[in-house]
């Protein structure tokens, strides 16, 4: 992909027809002005971009979907344990006679930190890593990679139940960082490979030639036509960070009683399932709208940075 993209800035001097504003001149070419074009027409992008919108928005503000506090035990009484939907309780509750769709709403606070933190993580150790040692060459791109090879031997959810059972610490950051450091040697090789391409550019090779610094060479020209492949993984990696997360729940090392997470609903109410499907069905219903939403976008935006699949 790096072989076709722009140099950084954008400029090609040909103005694109049919995209400039009202009274404004035409804007010249770039890879980020051609790919926003292509994803605001792009129905995939435009539906995944709600739906995150509305589980990001229930994440941030809970109290705009429900006004039941399942944190204060007086809403949660036994005696309403395991009711079917209905108008007071859309979807049901569950064993301790907690509102089921109360408990999805806030359970999407957990479930979208830990996918958003892990990816900003392993998205800036990994790029950083990759962009030093894709640039540099040599002795430190060599102990990178082997060090990226240690970790890319061990399955990341094997590693992160060793290492949350070690610890025993079952908070969003423990399972952050879990998470982020069994899996940041991906983002580093996608990274150093769009670096050791980008590098041998002729706009680089300009650079050098007019006297750009090292830092201004890494920084300018290289890092903005060497990220794009990194967002795109990225983008695609937090459903996977938010599965993962809903799994190490499940298995009783992720997050704990009294948080909350769809992780921990799905695996309250998988013993009385027959009795009580809802309190399971719903919250898996949302880990899997949310991980698809963003596989959704991740798939939308890799086409669209990619001038090869226009």
């Amino acid at each position: 992909m790096s072989d076709t993209l722009i140099p950084a800035g954008g400029q090609t001097g040909t103005p694109q027809p049919g995209r400039k504003g009202r009274g404004s001149a035409p804007k010249a070419a770039s890879l980020w002005n051609d790919a926003w074009y292509d994803l605001r027409r792009r129905p995939l992008f435009i539906g995944a971009s709600f739906l995150i919108g509305v589980l990001v928005a229930m994440a941030v503000v809970p109290s705009l979907f429900t006004s039941v506090n399942p944190f204060d035990a007086a809403s949660c009484p036994l005696s309403d344990a395991r009711q079917s939907m209905g108008e007071l309780h859309w979807f049901g509750t569950d064993n301790q006679g907690c509102d089921v769709y109360a408990r999805t709403v806030y359970g999407a606070r957990n479930s979208i930190v830990v996918g958003l933190t892990t990816t900003i993580v392993t998205a800036l150790v990994g790029g950083m890593l990759g962009l030093f040692g894709g640039f540099a060459g040599g002795w430190l791109d060599t102990g990178f990679s082997r060090l990226a090879e240690i970790f890319f031997a061990i399955p990341s959810i094997l590693g992160a139940l060793l290492i949350l059972a070690v610890f025993r610490t079952g908070n969003v950051w423990t399972v952050m960082i879990a998470l982020a450091v069994l899996t940041w040697p991906m983002t580093y090789r996608i990274m150093r490979a769009a670096v050791i391409t980008a590098k041998s550019q002729d706009y680089v090779v300009a650079a050098r030639a007019l006297g750009a610094s090292t830092p201004r060479i890494m920084f300018r020209h290289i890092l903005p036509n060497a990220v794009a492949a990194v967002i795109v993984v990225a983008t695609i990696n937090l459903g996977y960070f938010i599965a993962a997360e809903a799994g190490l729940s499940f298995l009783g090392v992720g997050l704990r009683s009294p948080d909350i997470s769809w992780g921990l609903m799905i695996a309250d109410a998988r013993e009385r399932f027959l009795e009580a499907p809802w309190a399971l069905l719903f919250p898996a219903l949302f880990l899997s709208l949310t991980v698809l939403a963003f596989i959704m976008l991740g798939d939308a935006v890799r086409d669209a940075l990619d001038p090869k699949l226009r």
